[in-house]
């Protein structure tokens, strides 16, 4: 079996692994956000199965455009749908409006792109629509209403629709799936346009929450030393919560930065929360197939597929290692217990909400 058939075939298998592991926890404690992301990762590995009868059969017009759909199109934007959803009692609806808004205006730029011809009308219509999205989440957020994940929903739902919809009632541009001739893998050349607009306005909200609102849970569990204070309180003065956003997005990193320190003494003496770790390499796995699909995009299939395979299992390992996920030990898809509860102390900076690590 070559490489170009193995890697995806593998990365294929762990994700529909991980799929379960997720529907399993989803059945066990019925969280929302656990449902979703079992079904990116079913996105996943669909997507990668595709790649792998792709390379070790021929590629066929219908196993392309499901390959794009499910992959280039809909992993991403609905596991950060799931990190919305988990994180929808915390201010982070203020980033992923601020990701929708910016989606939006990266489809506005592809209207003067000889590489996306004739999207002009749709590439306006998408701008206007997350104008709307990210809006209506910043007012949900500021209001502190939990209703914020839920327009999230609609956006990727509805993105998701037109991207099918445009992939699949467009002849392919030269009639024939394009792949790179030189690694075999499959590129989204021959894709409509519209199509590859609706993916890119679902993979700048979906990767990027994926990876922030890890490093997002990574900093609310961690020891933190606070440099920089600041306040999101919804009843302050309109001028003086203006500032306080702008200084968020100072003080964030910098007080991250800053409690690196006393975060690296708690996990040598073994006393940091699991979902520290778990939720670092969450992120990490994040950026490196984001990278992977960046360079992709751009013509680099070179370490695409292998790139997705260890980002998938740099996730894994920490959906893993996180307590939440292994607190007790039991025989999936039932309620029998071969291991009693463990607990550990939660730090009492931390939102009830953000409750587990994907």
């Amino acid at each position: 079996m070559s490489i170009a058939v193995l890697l995806p075939a593998l990365t294929s298998l762990l994700a529909f692994v991980f799929a379960l592991a997720l529907l399993d926890q989803w059945w066990e404690r019925r969280h929302g956000y656990q449902l979703i992301w079992a079904a990116g990762m079913l996105f996943f590995g669909i997507a990668s199965a595709c790649e792998a009868i792709g390379a070790a059969g021929g590629w066929s017009d219908l196993l392309y455009r499901s390959w794009y759909v499910t992959g280039a199109a809909w992993t991403a934007a609905w596991l950060g749908l799931g990190t919305a959803y988990l994180l929808g009692k915390t201010r982070f609806g203020y980033m992923y409006a601020a990701l929708v808004l910016l989606a939006g205006l990266i489809a506005f730029g592809t209207r003067n792109n000889p590489k996306y011809p004739d999207v002009g009308t749709v590439a306006i219509l998408i701008l206007i629509f997350a104008l709307i999205i990210a809006i209506a989440i910043a007012v949900e957020t500021y209001f502190q209403n939990e209703r914020w994940p839920q327009i999230s929903a609609f956006f990727v739902a509805a993105a998701s629709l037109g991207a099918l919809w445009f992939a699949f009632s467009q002849p392919l541009a030269g009639g024939v799936p394009a792949v790179d001739p030189n690694t075999g893998v499959p590129v989204g050349d021959a894709i409509p346009s519209a199509a590859r607009v609706f993916s890119l306005v679902l993979n700048v909200p979906g990767g990027l929450s994926l990876a922030l609102g890890a490093l997002f849970s990574v900093y609310i569990f961690m020891p933190k030393k606070r440099v920089l204070d600041y306040s999101l309180d919804a009843g302050q003065p309109g001028d003086q919560f203006l500032f306080n956003i702008f200084l968020a997005i100072i003080a964030i990193p910098v007080n991250f930065v800053a409690s690196l320190p006393g975060a690296i003494r708690a996990l040598v003496t073994g006393n940091i929360h699991s979902r520290v770790p778990a939720t670092l390499l969450i992120a990490i796995g994040a950026f490196v197939v984001s990278g992977a699909d960046a360079l992709s995009r751009l013509g680099s299939t070179t370490f695409y597929s292998a790139a997705k395979l260890v980002a998938l299992v740099l996730i894994f390992v920490g959906f893993l290692i996180s307590t939440e996920v292994f607190r007790e030990i039991r025989i999936p898809f039932t309620h029998r217990v071969l291991r009693p509860e463990r607990h550990e102390p939660t730090p009492a900076t931390v939102n009830a909400a953000t409750d587990s690590a994907p």
